[in-house]
């Protein structure tokens, strides 16, 4: 029903008529994704009806709604209800739906309080810098929701293993732009193997797996060259990611190529699973296979993450 009649919403907007707009979004309850197997997680640009009204049909796992950059400070308001109709007109969606607000003292603490009735999947948050802003943001957002942080700051940089201080926080994003402008770095280092890059890459994967927290890289701005982006999700993919942020429906087709898993691997670790838990019924923990070679309980955990992310 929301967004069902889009010439009368844009009627709304064109008009300035926000009141109006607003009596178009109704809470409806919501069947909360909880999956954190996604591989894409696309931005939408939240003020865009036509790009709302394809939610249903896109190929990304993790749809962003977009409240922040690319949404000018006079679309902001009428950006933030058609989110709102965005998540009640799917209440059962296979994606997981995210909204990017903007900072917490530039409009977001007041974004999160009208978001919380539509129940999004999760709210990300944008230039949190401490674990204090992290304990404003759980007071914020309503139980049953997560809370993704970007990490785009040199203070959250700073105290990157401290701010998981909740089970919902389950996700980080590098925010590789903004964080190299606040460290005074220049874009142009930003190659696969410049190894500032390389550490920095390592470090935010490590530490987030580290503090149970789901790594999510950054977006590759220069979404038609497709050669720059397999080189950098081949890069990611030999590293231990596996989901990247991107801004169009080509980049989700590259992106699941590179981060899915071959049928031969999927089939491997079926049988790895297989046979550990054949074994531990007779009491046997660790044994050689003739084909897998030697199997135990990490080898039997990986394969199981592996099928858990199909």
């Amino acid at each position: 029903m929301p967004l069902n009649n889009p010439d009368k919403l844009n009627e709304f907007i064109k008009s300035g008529d926000l009141e109006s707009l607003r009596s178009f979004a109704i809470p409806l309850k919501r069947y909360c994704n909880t999956s954190l197997s996604f591989r894409s997680a696309m931005m939408l640009s939240a003020h865009n009806i036509k790009h709302l009204l394809k939610i249903p049909n896109l190929g990304a796992e993790c749809v962003m709604l977009n409240l922040e950059d690319g949404v000018s400070i006079q679309q902001k308001p009428y950006a933030l209800v058609l989110c709102a109709m965005a998540l009640a007109s799917n209440p059962n969606s296979d994606k997981k739906l995210v909204v990017r607000v903007n900072p917490l003292d530039e409009g977001g603490a007041e974004e999160i309080l009208f978001l919380n009735p539509f129940m999004p999947d999760a709210i990300r948050v944008p230039k949190v810098r401490n674990i204090e802003d992290v304990k404003r943001i759980l007071t914020l957002v309503d139980e049953g929701i997560e809370i993704h942080l970007s990490i785009e700051t040199k203070e959250a940089w700073l105290s990157l293993s401290l701010l998981k201080i909740d089970p919902r926080i389950t996700v980080f994003y590098l925010g590789v732009l903004d964080l190299f402008a606040d460290l005074g770095l220049s874009q142009s280092l930003l190659i696969p193997d410049n190894p500032t890059v390389l550490y920095m890459l390592s470090h935010f994967l490590m530490t987030c797996r580290a503090c149970d927290v789901k790594p999510v890289s950054f977006v590759y701005q220069d979404y038609k060259n497709h050669d720059g982006l397999r080189n950098w999700l081949e890069l990611e993919k030999m590293m231990g990611f596996d989901a990247k942020g991107c801004i169009a429906p080509t980049q989700v087709d590259l992106i699941h190529e590179i981060f899915g898993h071959s049928e031969a691997e999927l089939e491997r670790c079926q049988k790895i699973v297989q046979l550990f838990e054949e074994q531990t019924a007779r009491g046997i923990s660790g044994f050689v296979d003739e084909r897998y070679g030697f199997i135990d309980e990490p080898i039997y955990k990986g394969a199981l993450a592996v099928l858990s992310k199909r």
